[in-house]
């Protein structure tokens, strides 16, 4: 579904559950934008909207609002609509706000900050990853986040949208991908069986239909756009299939270890930054700069690094390679832009 048809159709959810009274088709398209001007041309748009709608699960009511009316309305009633309430445990409530706060994209952002919202509404803990001890009372003032806990996951690479797509709606999908020591792309016909998040990194893995064997790719290095070339359902998962072990073994292979690294030098504010702590080459604190460290770490590929570093903010500066410094600070201005 379209992101333009996404909003039309999300803009009507939010009109008729506003409403009191039922609204006609003209009422609808005044305040919803995004119809067409054609009278025809809005009601074959409208009719599939309102079949898109209830194919949902959203329950459309028509009626009048009056017995003289000429044309029926529309509305939604927010007790159909609104599911039964829903009881969460401190610990069940943790858990879902670990979970919103690592989506870092624009693939899974909003829905994870309106779950959030929702729980923090219900007093339900939803801002308590990892403080409260079992059987505690995640509604205290105390069930505040950690400190020192920074789960950040970004999805920035384009082959992510349509390969979890692919994943959830088992699809086959087609791709070009530039092998580690190439520099042509080879097109790859692949059975995805999941996506998997490793060191930062995005993975899939699947059954190569060309080589007819179990193989595992990174998305950063797939060219171009990936499409889904089967029907939904046609891929099987074998039994006993382990992705993320799949993909540990691939960062151990003899591809891996001849990709070139770099090094890089890192200003990084106090209390910030944890995922360039965990590894680095060398840490010290900066003698010109109080409350910052000096943290020189090693990178792989310069234009995904330089989006995760861009992900911090104003916590992590570049010192070098100015390489690396110009490719965040370009991204940071296009985000402002």
């Amino acid at each position: 579904m379209s992101k333009r048809r996404t909003e039309r159709l999300l803009s009507i959810v939010v009109l008729l559950l506003s409403s009191r009274r039922y609204l006609v088709p003209e009422e609808i398209r005044s305040a919803v934008i995004g119809y067409p001007e054609p009278e025809e041309a809005f009601r074959r748009m409208f009719e599939r909207d309102k079949d898109e709608l209830r194919e949902l699960g959203i329950p459309l009511e028509v009626g009048t609002n009056h017995p003289m009316d000429d044309e029926p309305g529309y509305r939604i009633r927010r007790q159909d609509y609104e599911l039964p309430e829903i009881h969460l445990t401190a610990a069940e409530a943790a858990v879902l706000g670990i979970a919103a706060r690592v989506w870092r994209s624009a693939e899974l952002s909003g829905a994870a900050i309106g779950a959030v919202l929702k729980l923090k509404a219900a007093a339900a803990g939803a801002e308590a990853p990892g403080s409260t001890a079992p059987g505690a009372d995640a509604t205290s003032e105390e069930a505040v986040a950690v400190p020192g806990i920074e789960p950040r996951l970004t999805t920035q690479e384009p082959a992510f949208g349509p390969l979890w797509e692919a994943v959830r709606d088992r699809r086959p999908v087609t791709f070009a991908y530039r092998a580690v020591g190439r520099t042509d792309a080879t097109k790859r016909a692949l059975e995805p069986w999941g996506v998997v998040n490793r060191r930062g990194n995005w993975y899939v893995a699947g059954h190569d239909r060309a080589r007819d064997a179990t193989r595992v790719f990174r998305l950063s290095r797939i060219d171009g756009p990936v499409k889904l070339s089967g029907p939904a359902g046609s891929v099987v998962v074998p039994d006993g299939a382990d992705v993320r072990r799949l993909v540990e073994e691939f960062g151990k292979s003899p591809e891996r270890g001849q990709a070139e690294r770099a090094t890089a030098t890192l200003r990084v504010r106090a209390g910030a930054g944890y995922g360039f702590r965990r590894r680095p080459r060398s840490i010290e604190p900066d003698p010109g700069h109080p409350g910052w460290d000096i943290v020189t770490v090693s990178f792989a590929e310069e234009k995904w690094y330089a989006e995760y570093v861009a992900s911090f903010g104003p916590d992590v500066v570049v010192l070098d390679p100015p390489d690396l410094k110009d490719a965040v600070v370009a991204k940071l201005k296009g985000v402002l832009a």
